[in-house]
């Protein structure tokens, strides 16, 4: 199994769950590295998930995305509709929501469509970037599974989740779950 960590808006700090999950995978775990983490450029971002991917076996890759990268992460999987593992996608944002950064404009032309991967969106019922209504219908648009993790924020290293062990159940169970024959 190979894991592709796609961070939200300037990556994820040493603290934050995706790092912690990184350097546990060691060798089975790549991150993305787009020239645009302060001003995200959707084809950028797009770009380095490519670049992230390399020759991996695609049915053997996850995609672990956070924020704005399960918008980069969705984005890429339309263009590219490649056989890959599944998604698991942790906090996405509003795209049209107030608190969507200003400085990710591309990431607003972004279109919620089927994503035709197996994938697992996780929300949080006090996300300051998406409300729970919110979330539940990016998760019909893109037909995907779907878990509240309740009260939790942005999912993301202010909250202090550290490994975040009940998400790295979830991606178990959802891995488990995708297994190919």
């Amino acid at each position: 199994m190979r894991y592709v960590i796609i961070p939200g808006i300037n990556g994820s700090d040493e603290d934050h769950w995706q790092s912690i999950w990184q350097a546990e995978w060691g060798a089975c775990a790549s991150r993305i590295s787009p020239l645009s983490w302060d001003e995200p450029d959707l084809d950028d971002w797009c770009q380095a998930i490519d670049k992230a991917v390399g020759e991996s076996p695609p049915t053997d890759l996850v995609l672990v995305a956070h924020s704005l990268g399960c918008l980069a992460a969705t984005c890429w999987v339309t263009r590219r509709r490649p056989d890959i593992r599944g998604v698991f996608l942790v906090a996405p944002p509003d795209n049209a929501g107030a608190n969507f950064p200003a400085a990710a404009s591309t990431f607003t032309a972004v279109k919620v469509t089927p994503l035709h991967v197996p994938g697992l969106v996780i929300s949080s019922e006090d996300d300051p970037y998406c409300s729970p209504d919110v979330a539940l219908r990016l998760t019909a648009d893109w037909q995907l599974d779907h878990v509240s993790v309740g009260s939790a924020g942005h999912i993301n290293s202010a909250g202090r989740l550290g490994s975040w062990d009940f998400g790295r159940a979830l991606l178990t169970a959802f891995t488990a779950g995708t297994r190919r024959a």
